[in-house]
């Protein structure tokens, strides 16, 4: 009940029901992108501002290493259960998406630790910029290694029929490189890193120059962000209404399965709370702008409504409304 009345999580709730019931309140998509900047920046200078004050130790370290374990583990296990349900670029596509990570769920982890007083390194920004790429890179790889293997079984059937000449051109394979670029120069990842680059370099004066911009206003950015997430959100639930069970399920539990291997993992490093509670929402996020962003041009042959609709629609809710809470309590019962 702390957690639901929460300003912004209030906010949040306001913009589902407002989408729900097909009002005409929107948010300009200018200033949507302007928020989710601001929200990167202070993040970033946060980030930077908490390393220079504590630099580089072995638990940060450690941190990094488990957020980057996970970001590996993560999409290859989504692979394997979910190819059981869907084609395979599908299940590369959903895997991607659950492989990597939500800024603003991020974020609203942050906001949560600090009204509840629980300290944890602002480092784990540089985290969550770590778990963005690895999940595109293996997608991009398998779609490449199926698209490969169904031009080879092609090939070998035409031959067994005594075709002379192929039915079509096969799909191209998408260029890692290219896909490495934007993965990497993504202009949201870049500011996020900038930022925290910036906060390092400063340190203490830095943060006592930007508390106007990185603190005092953090709030209420977020609030308002929230409440167009919110917007967002109700209005991608038609895109899920058809889609199979299954797939819902995964959704709901995938999230708290990335979690407890995220919990795992922080006890097994002996991570303090805060940094287990917000490594256990990075695994249990789910991107729907950065992923689906690249997806659609490196996987065209996956169906954008499904990856969107299942990060956006079920995932992202669950995680603002009751998952943030949750991981938050169970890592500090675990990690103490």
């Amino acid at each position: 009940m702390h957690n639901l009345l929460d300003p912004a999580i209030l906010f949040f709730v306001f913009g589902v029901l407002a989408g729900t019931v097909k009002s005409n309140l929107e948010i300009p998509p200018a200033i949507s992108r302007f928020l989710s900047l601001y929200l990167l920046m202070a993040l970033g200078l946060k980030g930077g501002f908490a390393l220079s004050h504590s630099g580089l130790t072995p638990e940060v370290g450690a941190s990094l290493g488990a957020a980057i374990a996970l970001a590996i583990c993560v999409p290859i296990l989504g692979f394997l259960v979910l190819r059981r349900f869907v084609s395979d670029f599908d299940a590369a596509a959903v895997a991607a998406t659950y492989g990597s990570v939500s800024a603003v769920t991020f974020v609203t982890a942050v906001q949560n630790l600090e009204n509840l007083h629980l300290a944890y390194g602002g480092y784990m920004a540089a985290g969550m910029a770590l778990m963005e790429s690895p999940a595109i890179i293996l997608a991009v790889m398998l779609a490449n290694l199926l698209r490969q293997r169904a031009v080879a079984t092609d090939g070998l059937r035409l031959q067994a029929d005594g075709a002379a000449v192929l039915g079509g051109p096969p799909t191209a394979t998408v260029p890692l490189g290219r896909v490495l670029h934007e993965s990497f120069t993504d202009g949201a990842q870049l500011l996020l890193l900038g930022a925290m680059v910036v906060g390092l370099l400063t340190g203490d004066a830095g943060k006592a120059a930007m508390q106007p911009f990185s603190g005092d206003l953090f709030k209420g950015m977020l609030s308002f962000f929230l409440l167009d997430m919110g917007l967002t959100a109700a209005r991608n639930l038609p895109q899920i209404r058809d889609k199979s069970p299954w797939l819902i399920a995964y959704a709901v539990v995938g999230p708290i399965v990335h979690a407890s291997l995220a919990l795992g993992l922080a006890w097994l490093l002996h991570l303090p709370a805060g940094n287990g509670a917000l490594l256990m929402v990075l695994a249990a996020s789910a991107s729907y702008i950065a992923v689906p962003a690249v997806l659609r041009y490196a996987i065209p042959e996956a169906n954008p409504s499904l990856y969107f609709g299942l990060s956006l629609g079920v995932t992202f809710p669950l995680n603002i409304l009751v998952g943030i809470p949750i991981y938050t309590a169970v890592a500090r019962m675990v990690l103490g």
